[in-house]
């Protein structure tokens, strides 16, 4: 098969994550094609983009002329025909449902060329189960980004049955060229390499909250004094999204059929309630404005 060079980037899905790797991808020169179900998701992926860029130029880390040509770089649509035809590799970044990465897969291989590279961002789920989706198992493989992906500059690379060595190469390299870290799983397993070390700590966080160990806010406390991040692990949840968080569980339970793995009912009740984080501006805190950002609140006292 031939190789060719990795030049135009798709990024199918333009949530959270999507609309993060399609502007990392962009402002390191690449032409990102960006796909969504929706005109609204699309605009919105648009809107968080530009305040990126537009807090980029105010920090003077860009120039209103960098601005324009990483936008000039971006590419929105409707169209997945429009968006993948062209790609030399494309990003999946859809919810975390196996059924829906497999349909996705399966189109993307009808309508892209054969050097292809297809990529799933998903947080949990082996490629393997998705590969035979394709005619391409030695083309796909796992890219899993951590976000804000600027400030976590990593991404998680792991094969599936048939993916080549060639292929995690040439997505290793393309991770340096836009300033990212590869993390290299050697073997399958779910989760990934560094995933399941995060995964273990959101588990354990939700378990001690649902026992009524502690809260969450003492908990999130704990985990930012002790590391010095700016955030906790429920603060974190809350930028994932807590449905996404809840959908990843599941995928854990439904692989173990253990009863430590399903997700509390906690989650599953603000699930429910429509309360999924930042994105609907409530979730474990409300945003814009979280209460762990008030320099009273890390102390114990009140915001």
């Amino acid at each position: 098969m031939e190789t060719k060079p990795i030049e135009t980037i798709c990024i199918m899905g333009t949530g959270y994550m999507g609309t993060q790797i399609g502007l990392q991808c962009a402002s390191y020169g690449y032409t990102t094609w960006m796909i969504a179900h929706s005109e609204n998701s699309l605009k919105e992926a648009s809107q968080d983009q530009i305040k990126e860029l537009d807090e980029r130029v105010r920090n003077r880390q860009i120039t209103e002329d960098e601005k324009k040509n990483i936008l000039d770089r971006i590419h929105l649509t409707l169209d997945m025909k429009e968006g993948a035809s062209n790609a030399d590799l494309v990003i999946e970044a859809v919810p975390e449902r196996l059924e829906l990465k497999r349909k996705v897969f399966a189109n993307l291989d009808q309508i892209c060329p054969g050097h292809t590279i297809i990529g799933t961002n998903t947080s949990s789920i082996r490629v393997s189960k998705i590969e035979d989706a394709t005619n391409r198992p030695d083309r796909v493989l796992n890219t899993h980004f951590y976000p804000p992906v600027w400030e976590r500059p990593m991404v998680e690379l792991m094969g599936g049955t048939k993916t080549s060595d060639e292929t995690i190469e040439r997505v290793r390299q393309f991770a340096h060229k836009i300033g990212l870290t590869p993390i290299i799983a050697r073997k399958e397993i779910t989760g990934f390499a560094f995933n399941r070390v995060w995964r273990a700590i959101k588990k354990e966080c939700l378990h001690i909250v649902d026992n009524g160990v502690a809260t969450y806010e003492d908990e999130d406390r704990a985990w930012m004094i002790f590391t010095g991040m700016p955030i906790g692990p429920f603060g974190m949840m809350d930028m994932i999204g807590l449905d996404v968080v809840k959908d990843i569980e599941m995928v854990y339970y439904n692989e173990s059929k253990d009863k430590s793995d399903y997700p509390p009912k906690f989650l599953l009740d603000m699930v429910e309630r429509g309360e999924l984080g930042v994105k609907t501006g409530k979730g474990f805190y409300t945003y814009p404005d979280p209460a762990f950002k008030q320099p009273s609140w890390l102390r114990g006292g009140k915001t």
